[in-house]
């Protein structure tokens, strides 16, 4: 390459002209055509006139871009060429001449050309094969962690196949929408619709994701958390987006279970006249919990995240490792200007409700169920709505009634989500029969059945504490507590029916047993 660069290094050459030194500057790759008219030019000499170069010694030189350079001491002069009778056809001899050096001059330049551009893709090619070897590199180092990821897992060491979307190495994860606002149709409820939505009635089974979207963001006007806390109508319909698209395609734990759960909690607030009785602040929190409750969800719950030292477990100590999980996604999602509906209150006020909005998330791990029902027991006797830390407690209790409340919905409602529960459920049970970790007989497919899941779960935990919330609104008896006893009654006949038929088949096949040894 240093050589074929130095090539385009100009020429010098000092001229005596009228008794001063003149400097005249030219590229090597310059025709004998132009050198000429450079000198011409430089000597006060006619551009087309014949000339000659004469050093000091009266020597002639040759002009093109081969002549020897001198130096301020030596000077050339240029002479004008004195012309004869064949004046004519010297000129034109010159021409020729001068055109024939140009052309070697160019060819000469091309095949310089030529080196530097083999000498470049020289260049190019060992970047490739340098590049090449990177790419083997990598894919061995991929190689070499799989093997070392599979090594861990024979081990029994910690588990790093968690299902989650966020990991350790997730920090930056875009979690703002793949569609924005212009994509969103805008849905106008019908006042049958508005009506519904305030009931725990509502069959949830029959809206798809933007009318969903669009009821809850009815929910934030009607309450008036819009005007209360000033958020911008585009932000919360871009924060809404990008909460559905946070919740994963399970069975269960999706999309259109937040809705539910938001819903019965608008419900709730309505039922139990809580814009009476509650702050602005503490309904917001209220619906903005409901629906960041189980962002990112990966269908497989706590236990299991314990028992397969997953690494949300390893990230959150064992306690609660889901619902740290989906409080975490609810603030980075918050955390974007572009999502953030809280942006235009004051910072001390977001603390709060970002406080407030954790506490009641954490509250839906079923872990600490009695100790909060507990805990609400204990304050209703003498409950006080001023009071902040009994306030605190109902709303734990409300998120934790509206979370597990698909049976206070009529039975067309409510069994396909036992349906769907049962499904991820088994999907866990498999996982863990697979992994070989203990596996609990509510979620194993072959001891489980509709009655036997339900009926313990609504006597001795839906039941308790829904009553126990009666005792502070009576007025949700008939329309919430009735519809469980209900439920409870019908899966109780139900449970009869199977033990029915399952004595009549095992005395039948006792009977063929008989049957077989007396032959």
């Amino acid at each position: 390459m240093g050589s074929s660069s130095s090539s385009y290094a100009p020429k010098t050459v000092y001229l005596d002209v009228d008794g001063k030194v003149q400097r005249v500057i030219f590229s090597r790759h310059c025709s004998p055509c132009d050198i000429k008219e450079l000198l011409c030019s430089s000597s006060n000499i006619a551009r087309n006139t014949a000339i000659l170069l004469i050093d000091s010694d009266g020597a002639l030189i040759s002009i093109d871009p081969t002549m020897p350079a001198n130096t301020p001491n030596n000077l050339y002069k240029v002479m004008p060429h004195s012309t004869n009778q064949g004046g004519e056809k010297e000129d034109m001899f010159q021409n020729v001449l001068s055109q024939v050096a140009e052309q070697f001059s160019r060819a000469f330049r091309i095949n310089e050309l030529k080196t530097e551009v083999t000498n470049r893709l020289a260049v190019l090619e060992k970047k490739v094969e340098l590049e090449g070897l990177k790419v083997v590199e990598i894919e061995k180092c991929k190689n070499d962690l799989k093997k070392l990821r599979d090594e861990m897992t024979s081990r029994g060491g910690v588990r790093v196949n968690c299902n989650c979307k966020y990991n350790f190495t997730d920090d930056g994860k875009k979690l703002s929408p793949r569609r924005d606002v212009p994509s969103y149709p805008k849905y106008t409820l019908s006042q049958e619709t508005i009506e519904a939505l305030k009931k725990p009635t509502f069959d949830v089974w029959h809206w798809e994701h933007n009318e969903m979207l669009s009821c809850l963001e009815y929910m934030y006007h009607d309450l008036g958390l819009v005007k209360e806390f000033n958020m911008n109508p585009i932000t919360l319909k871009r924060w809404l987006l990008a909460i559905q698209e946070n919740y994963r395609d399970n069975p269960f734990h999706n999309f259109r279970h937040c809705f539910c759960v938001s819903q019965m909690m608008y419900g709730m607030i309505h039922l139990c006249n809580l814009k009476e009785r509650l702050t602005m602040t503490d309904m917001c929190i209220l619906v903005t919990a409901a629906v960041c409750h189980d962002l990112d969800h990966p269908g497989y719950n706590n236990t299991y995240q314990i028992n397969a030292r997953t690494e949300l477990a390893v990230r959150y100590n064992d306690i609660s490792p889901l619902e740290n999980h989906h409080c975490a996604v609810a603030f980075q999602i918050l955390s974007m200007p572009e999502c953030n509906i809280f942006a235009n209150i004051e910072p001390d006020s977001f603390k709060q409700l970002r406080q407030a909005i954790i506490t009641l998330i954490l509250a839906t791990d079923m872990a600490r169920h009695g100790e909060i029902l507990d805990s609400f027991k204990q304050k209703l006797d003498n409950f006080d709505f001023s009071n902040e830390e009994h306030v605190k407690c109902l709303k734990m209790v409300l998120i934790k009634c509206c979370d597990i409340s698909n049976e206070v919905r009529p039975t067309e409602v409510a069994e396909p989500w036992l349906d769907c529960l049962l499904e991820e459920y088994f999907m866990q049970s498999d996982k863990e029969k697979s992994e070989g970790l203990p596996v609990a007989p509510f979620m194993d497919r072959e001891k489980v059945t509709k009655p036997t899941a339900q009926i313990g779960f609504i006597k001795f935990v839906l039941i308790p504490m829904f009553e126990t919330v009666m005792k502070l609104f009576p007025q949700i008896e008939e329309i919430m507590v009735q519809p469980l006893r209900d439920s409870r009654d019908h899966y109780e006949e139900l449970k009869q029916i199977d033990d029915a038929m399952s004595e009549t088949q095992k005395k039948k096949t006792e009977s063929m047993s008989l049957g077989g040894k007396k032959k």
